[in-house]
Formats: structure tokens, sequence, C-alpha cells
């Protein structure tokens, strides 16, 4: 039992209700868009990234500043993310039917209002990210260049275009590390460090919140490898068994379920193990990142 959980639920219902205040201020030319937007933007997730973003700026303890005084940010990663599922659904990248227990945003509104649903979101989050107040200009510019790297092609979309190519390949366990860094890990990464640099971070906490957030990356992968084979497509809400299907490489396929459940352990102790110099302020991160072996979902 994940002993956060509450702290969890209030965080996604905080990021929840400053991405509906987001869309209001934001005008859409287009109703349809609009609706396709809202409709994967609000379809339930975890909010992953948007709450350990948060939890890193707490985790810093500089001057009382709270990861809850960066909504912006951390609704503009939510924003990225869904932005990246629609794609990644399309039926030219993994073709999927349904999402977060619904079904994904082409089944709905077409490949093409999808696509432009999945564009809008994307560049709406750095228009969002600009609406961030009571936060030094420099600072601001540097977070905004961090999380473009990370969603661009020296990350997310550099990982993407590694795992199309990967298709129907036998790839090394190096290959695959490189795509999950840039696929799953880079946004993790942007997440953890754009917290840190907007609480004040010095390089030191930088440098091993870094640490934190490629081997909390890894293990979210692997959780993902492993349920992909033996969760259940109610709770997770997606079909299982794609990567078989899209005759993708994976690390339970490379090396085996019990040496990829090893794998992600070593990656939580080493995440765990980045976290030493931090104080109670970082039991949050401590906690989320022992919970993902056991996650269902």
């Amino acid at each position: 039992m994940f002993k956060y959980k509450n702290l969890l639920e209030e965080r996604a219902k905080l990021v929840e209700e400053n991405l509906i205040r987001e869309l209001k201020l934001t005008p859409i030319l287009d109703d349809k868009l609009a609706e396709a937007m809202e409709y994967s933007l609000m379809a339930g997730g975890k909010r992953l990234r948007p709450i350990l973003f948060m939890a890193a700026a707490d985790s810093i303890n500089s001057h009382g500043i709270k990861g809850e005084n960066f909504l912006p940010v951390a609704s503009a990663l939510e924003m990225i993310h869904t932005y990246s599922l629609i794609h990644d659904d399309l039926p030219a990248m993994d073709n999927d039917d349904y999402r977060r227990g619904k079904l994904t945003n082409h089944k709905v509104f077409g490949e093409a209002m999808a696509i432009l649903a999945g564009d809008a979101l994307l560049t709406l989050a750095f228009e969002v990210i600009a609406r961030q107040k009571n936060v030094k200009y420099p600072v601001l510019l540097e977070v905004a260049m961090e999380i473009a790297k990370s969603a661009g092609a020296s990350g997310m979309v550099g990982g993407q275009a590694i795992d199309l190519e990967s298709e129907g390949k036998q790839i090394d366990l190096e290959t695959l590390k490189k795509l999950q860094l840039g696929k799953t890990g880079a946004l993790f990464r942007a997440a953890i460090r754009s917290g840190a640099l907007l609480a004040g971070a010095n390089s030191k906490q930088l440098n091993a919140l870094t640490i934190y957030a490629d081997n909390f990356g890894l293990a979210f992968q692997i959780t993902d490898d492993i349920l992909d084979v033996q969760g259940e497509q109610e709770v997770l809400g997606k079909p299982i068994g794609s990567d078989e299907r899209n005759l993708k490489s994976t690390y339970v396929t490379l090396t085996s379920l019990d040496d990829a459940k090893k794998i992600a352990q070593t990656a939580i102790k080493n995440a765990l193990n980045a976290l030493n110099d931090f104080g109670d302020e970082a039991d949050f991160l401590r906690e989320i990142v022992k919970y993902l072996i056991e996650r269902k979902k």
C-alpha cells in the first residue's frame, strides 16, 4: 500500500483543476479541435509527471518553496505527455484502440483531428509555461529549454523514432536502453529536474535528482514491459500484448521475466541511493519509486 496515496490523489486533483483552467484561458478556433484536446487531456491517468515535478520541488526545501507553486509548468508536462499518447496510439505508430479505458483519440475524432489535437497540446504546453508567475525569467527559460529538449529529437521523439525503426528486429540491450531513455525516461528527467530548478536546487542536488530520475524512468519502463505480458486490460485500460503484436524488443523479451524484474529492482535501489543526502522532504520520492514495482497499471 502506498503511504502517500492521499497526497498522490490531492496533487492529481490540483493538476486536473489547473488543466481545465489553462484550457479555458486558451482561445481555440475550432470547437471539434477543442473537444478532441479535452477528450484525451481529461481522460484520467496517474498525472505522474506533474506529481513527480512537484515532489522534486518539495525535496529541495529551499525557502519553504512548494511544488504547488508551479502548477502551470506541472500542467504543461501533462499536456506534452498527453500529446505523445495521442500520437503513439495512431495507426502509423502503435495502432491502439484503447487508452486509459477509453477509445483512443483517433477512434473518436479521426486520424487527422487526433494529429492536430496532439500538435495543439504540445504547442499549448509552452504557452502555459510562459504563464508561470513568480519565477525569475532566466530560470523559467532554462526550464523551458530543459522540457523542449526532453520532448524533442534528443529525447522523447528521438526515442520514439528508434522504437519505430526497431519493430520486427532483434535489438541489443544498449539500443533498448537508448530507446527507453528517450521515449519514456526523458520526460521523467525533465519533470524532476525542472521542479528542482524552479525550487532553487544547487548543482549537487540537481545531479542527485537526475540520477534518481534516470533510474525511476528505467524502473517504470521495465514495469510497463512486465505489465504488457502479465497485466490485465481492465486494470491497465489498454490492450495487453501490444509489444508482442508489434514485434517490439523489450526488457522482458531480450532477457527474461525474472531478469527484467531484477534489473528493475537494481534501478529502484540506485534511485533510492541517489537520495541519501536528502532529508524527510524527499520521502515522497522514495516511496513512489518503491511503489513502482508493485503497481498494476
